[in-house]
């Protein structure tokens, strides 16, 4: 399986993890110049910027490990054009991820909310 046929599979296990969670998706891979968010999600009075990452092993360290400060620093930009575009300047706003492995026909998911802040 290609990495991109890994990530959109994973992307689509973490989409469904987190709309049993109560969530509900608003958009999808929103991107700008400047950086890209996987998921975006609505939460009562949250919007929630959701990140990711998706591994067929622990040969790179766990998935959360790779959103690193860089990457932090990406989403949150790319999370303030949004909700400027969007004009939800009233709302509360989180950043989750979502790591998502794939390990002996088996997944796993575990969702980190609130895993960093701007």
């Amino acid at each position: 399986m290609s990495n991109h046929n890994l990530g959109m599979d994973g992307q689509k296990a973490a989409e469904d993890f987190l709309c049993k969670k109560g969530l509900r998706i608003i958009a999808r891979n929103y991107r700008i110049k400047s950086g890209e968010i996987d998921l975006i999600a609505q939460n009562g009075t949250y919007i929630v910027f959701v990140e990711v990452k998706t591994r067929t092993g622990f040969n790179f360290g766990l998935p959360c490990e790779a959103v690193n400060h860089t990457k932090q620093n990406r989403i949150i930009r790319t999370a303030l054009h949004y909700i400027a575009h969007k004009n939800l300047c009233d709302n509360d706003l989180r950043f989750d991820v979502v790591d998502v492995m794939y390990t002996q026909g088996q997944v796993h998911i575990e969702h980190f909310e609130n895993a960093f802040g701007c």
